[in-house]
């Protein structure tokens, strides 16, 4: 009885009717793939899908952000490749991965604060303004060797892809614990701090944040530069895991971290869902890619039910914001479309 009032106040939480939902999805899968093919839950099949979700949930929390502000990020994927042909040109010319990381760290930050500023200060639409950063930065990531993949990283760097990717702490691998350690202080970031809710405010309903004196353009420049930020650091992970740079990292990266978003509850219209959720998304990405890989699906296939499930995902988003398909938008929305 004395739990009661904790678990009500647990479910008023805004969004986590929707978590408990996907949640309950997941389960289901698992369950699905495990008495399909009972490797599923062989110890090694759980600690390489750990290590699987890792990188996605990382560009599914930074799509999360941008996302409850009320825009998107294209740029997400070629910031993942511009990450890895950095570190890994620099790496492979002798440079000390230290300095590597803070200079790839700084130039992904260039790209987040421009997406940024584009969005807030310029005014251009989202879905513009991060298709030009995107293919900027993949075009970066092409020329930063001269228009080659790069050699390998050298032995120099053995430190650094253990650390990033082959190491190991307390029986996990070193990706997973990034993650959740990068979930956890965004989600405080998120949920305990001014910024936070400021950030929820502007995807709620813009026009009001603004007049009660949220300054939107700060406040959008850093769910950008957040997004950016974890963006580098999966492609340091991916630069980690091969030992060298290649040219079409992160490709589709964009599209699995909207898919992690939605899929775990984050609305495509601002203002709702929670980054728990994100989690709870990016396994359910993880758990399908794997469990019909095991079912002998063929990449076709995973890829066209991974789509479908973003698709009724965004349209139930759509029928619960909105009471229906053809409704019209509610005011807030109507406002945010008009900034």
């Amino acid at each position: 009885m004395n739990n009661t009032p904790g678990l009500k106040k647990i479910m008023e939480i805004r969004g986590m009717r929707q978590v408990l939902t996907v949640t309950a999805g997941l389960i289901v899968l698992c369950i699905v793939f495990g008495i399909m093919n009972p490797v599923f839950f062989s110890a090694r099949n759980i600690a390489n899908l750990l290590r699987q979700i890792a990188p996605i949930l990382l560009v599914g929390i930074g799509q999360s952000f941008v996302l409850l502000t009320g825009n998107i990020d294209l740029s997400i994927g070629s910031v993942v490749g511009m990450s890895c042909m950095i570190s890994a040109t620099l790496m492979s010319k002798g440079v000390n991965p230290l300095t590597a990381i803070l200079i790839t760290v700084f130039c992904c930050l260039l790209i987040g604060a421009l997406n940024g500023l584009l969005v807030s200060f310029c005014k251009l639409p989202p879905f513009i303004a991060t298709l030009g950063t995107m293919t900027i930065a993949r075009g970066i990531a092409q020329i930063v060797n001269g228009n080659y993949n790069t050699d390998s990283i050298g032995e120099h760097a053995e430190n650094f892809r253990d650390f990033f990717y082959y190491g190991k702490t307390l029986g996990l691998y070193n990706p997973i614990w990034i993650a959740f350690i990068l979930w956890f202080i965004l989600n405080f970031y998120l949920m305990r701090t001014k910024n936070g809710r400021h950030i929820y405010a502007i995807g709620s309903n813009y026009e009001a944040a603004r007049l009660s004196g949220v300054n939107v353009i700060a406040t959008t420049l850093k769910a950008y530069l957040i997004s950016a930020f974890v963006s580098c650091v999966v492609g340091l992970i991916t630069c980690a895991t091969s030992g060298m740079g290649t040219m079409d990292s992160g490709n589709m990266y964009e599209l699995y971290a909207v898919a992690a978003s939605v899929i775990g509850g984050i609305s495509t219209l601002g203002g709702q869902g929670l980054l728990l959720g994100t989690i709870v998304g990016a396994s359910i990405w993880a758990v399908l890619q794997n469990g019909l890989q095991f079912a002998g699906a063929p990449v076709a296939i995973r890829n066209i039910v991974i789509g479908i499930i973003v698709i009724v995902s965004v349209l139930l988003d759509i029928i619960v914001r909105k009471g229906s398909l053809g409704g019209k938008h509610k005011k807030n929305l109507s406002v945010k479309r008009m900034r």
